[in-house]
C-alpha cells in the first residue's frame, strides 16, 4: 500500500481544481468544512450553503444536502481524518 505522500501524490497528478490545490498547498491546514458518514467516495459538505457549495465543481445536491465529491478531499477526511 502507498504512503500517504504518494497516494496524495497519485490523487492530485492530473485533477484539475478551482481552487489551486489550497489544501495540498497549505499542508491540509486550509481545508473546506467537511464530515466523513461513512460513503466510500462522498463527505457531506458543510460549507455555508449561501455561495460554498453552489459554486464548487466537486458538490452534489441532494435534497437539502451537498454531497463532496472531491477525491483529494475524501481521501483527507477517510485517511488523514482531517
Amino acid at each position: 500500500m502507498a504512503d500517504n505522500g504518494s497516494k496524495v501524490e497519485e490523487i492530485i497528478d492530473g485533477l484539475t481544481c478551482p481552487k489551486a490545490l489550497s489544501c495540498y498547498n497549505s499542508k491540509f491546514n486550509n481545508l473546506c468544512k467537511a464530515l466523513d458518514i461513512g460513503l466510500e467516495s462522498f463527505l457531506i459538505c458543510l460549507e455555508e450553503k449561501k455561495n460554498g457549495p453552489r459554486s464548487c465543481k466537486f458538490s452534489v445536491p441532494f435534497g437539502d444536502t451537498f454531497f463532496c465529491q472531491c477525491p483529494l478531499r475524501v481521501y483527507i477526511a477517510k485517511s488523514l481524518k482531517k
